[in-house]
């Protein structure tokens, strides 16, 4: 099943042009209505749920209704991201909940040096990757 939004809960990313799930969403489907700055599904039917718009709304104003398989009819999987967890929430039909805590990160934020230990990079015309600085490669004649 599609994403869909809780208007009462969505507040458009405070304003911004683009919205955290705008921004998440890996098959641009999230799309922000400028009169009621509302995150909204635009094609809902092309969603995957792959629940990245679920768990990086800071509002937790996104919902996925998963399959009769996954969820019987009146469950709920709720997804809280933090910068070191994700929890998810099982709620069932009878209103028990279940939740469970996975850290999501093994270093502190912030700490990782994408580029530590990399070359500068060099020439964009040149047919070398970027790690292959100073090698040749053959020229096909």
């Amino acid at each position: 099943m599609p994403t869909f939004v809780h208007t009462e809960k969505c507040d458009g990313c405070k304003d911004g042009e683009v919205t955290v799930c705008m921004y998440i969403c890996p098959h641009d489907l999230m799309t922000l209505d400028p009169v009621r700055m509302k995150a909204f599904n635009q094609e809902p039917e092309q969603c995957w749920e792959c629940q990245c718009c679920v768990k990086a709304c800071p509002q937790q104003a996104i919902e996925v209704r998963a399959y009769q398989d996954i969820v019987p009819m009146g469950g709920a999987v709720i997804p809280l991201r933090t910068d070191n967890a994700i929890m998810w929430t099982i709620k069932f039909r009878d209103g028990a909940l279940k939740r469970f805590k996975f850290p999501v990160r093994t270093t502190p934020v912030g700490s990782i040096d994408v580029y530590g230990g990399k070359p500068e990079p060099g020439d964009i015309n040149s047919p070398n990757l970027f790690t292959e600085t100073g090698k040749t490669l053959p020229t096909i004649s």
